[in-house]
């Protein structure tokens, strides 16, 4: 069977379906196309995946008809953050209030947003979703673009989008180069309860060994936690029986949010920057983590992708509506230009901050702690932190803007 689009998708997470949304209005077809099944709704338990989503990103899933297909009752604002060094004078504070807001972002399971999406594409005519459809091979050229289904389905195409994450199979049949190195860091996911309840705060703990970070749940006293450590230790905190495990977390914590259980099983994954030197070729683009994944201590991974969705999308239906070449290299390199920039200005700031909090000499953490207190004085430089932390600065794609 051949089915014909005008533009294929690999890839239905979250910046596949955001970008497949946002240039339906275009009048395009377009396949989102995916090896794994339809997401389903998120009960009981909270997933152990979840995005901090900025109000930039917010915005872009309201314009969408996205926002209105979420649970409510399965989201969280919040409102504050707090961050500090262990052993240290070093703290910083942020406010929804300083910068006039109800809230800073919201805390969101990946699954439960995925579904969402699915949703609100569902209801768009020239979207076809593709679940549990894997891929044979992928034939780029000039003119048509072909992607081959295990079950003998053909999709051609004038554009292939590769929002299939870090091991792009977009990127590969491109022969995109990588640029990459390892964090020699592990990431450990948990949902924990907590005796106190977080009253819709972010808090993050620096140490030695890598940052803690605890992200407030729908239920009060329940928080998910990303806890990325080098790789020895987050061994060791693996292979801890979970009350040893607990308590050391709510120690780590400084018992903030009192004594700690976990309430769901631990993972955890490996941490690599990998930033593909070309997200453009003839009948091909790459976006969020296919060209690029960055250290998860700020949370911005998802919300940079989800902005290359939106500003790729922008661009097609521009060129669509003045009957342009949308597929055509040269009218999509100022989008790759915009958005590899703002990749790799964000992959800097992650590796500055790592590199910043990786030691616990005496000299450096009196640094640290001066320059915290210093920033956490001067009102009008916090406000532009928290604006940029809420994607409200800088160049936007229209449906980001306010």
């Amino acid at each position: 069977m051949v089915k014909q689009k005008d533009i294929v998708i690999v890839g239905a997470g979250i910046v596949g379906l955001t970008c497949a949304l946002a240039m339906a209005s275009s009048g395009l077809n377009i396949a989102v196309v995916d090896a794994a099944p339809i997401p389903g709704k998120s009960e009981g338990e909270a997933d152990l995946r979840v995005s901090a989503i900025s109000k930039a990103s917010q915005r872009i899933f309201e314009r969408l008809y996205v926002w209105q297909h979420l649970d409510i009752q399965r989201i969280r604002p919040y409102t504050e953050m707090t961050v500090w060094e262990q052993d240290s004078f070093a703290k910083i504070g942020f406010s929804a209030q300083q910068v006039y807001s109800d809230d800073l972002g919201h805390i969101i399971e990946n699954r439960h947003l995925t579904s969402a999406l699915v949703t609100a594409a569902q209801q768009v005519a020239n979207i076809e979703l593709l679940f549990e459809s894997a891929i044979d091979k992928i034939s780029l050229s000039d003119s048509t673009q072909v992607v081959q289904l295990q079950n003998g389905t053909l999709l051609t195409s004038r554009l292939v989008v590769g929002a299939d994450g870090a091991n792009s199979l977009v990127c590969k049949a491109a022969n995109f180069a990588q640029t990459w190195w390892d964090y020699e860091q592990t990431a450990i996911v948990a949902t924990i309860e907590t005796e106190l309840p977080h009253n819709n705060a972010a808090r993050q703990v620096f140490t030695p060994s890598g940052p803690l970070a605890l992200l407030p749940l729908w239920q009060d006293n329940q928080c998910s936690i990303v806890w990325s450590q080098d790789s020895d230790k987050a061994t060791e905190l693996l292979a801890m029986e979970e009350q040893a495990f607990a308590k050391l977390l709510a120690a780590t914590f400084d018992m903030q949010a009192g004594p700690v259980k976990l309430v769901s099983e631990r993972k955890s994954f490996p941490l690599k920057m990998r930033y593909a030197r070309q997200w453009l070729t003839d009948g091909a683009m790459v976006i969020g983590d296919a060209a690029h994944t960055i250290h998860p201590l700020a949370g911005q991974g998802a919300n940079l992708g989800i902005l290359d969705a939106a500003a790729l999308a922008e661009r097609i239906n521009e060129l669509v509506t003045v009957d342009k070449d949308f597929a055509a290299v040269r009218q999509l390199r100022p989008t790759e230009r915009w958005r590899k920039a703002e990749a790799a200005k964000m992959t800097a700031t992650m590796e500055a901050f790592k590199r910043l909090f990786s030691d616990d000499l005496p000299v450096k953490k009196l640094l640290r702690g001066a320059g915290m207190s210093l920033v956490n004085e001067i009102t009008p430089l916090k406000s532009d932190i928290i604006r940029q932390a809420m994607g409200l600065s800088g160049k936007l794609p229209k449906l980001a803007q306010s």
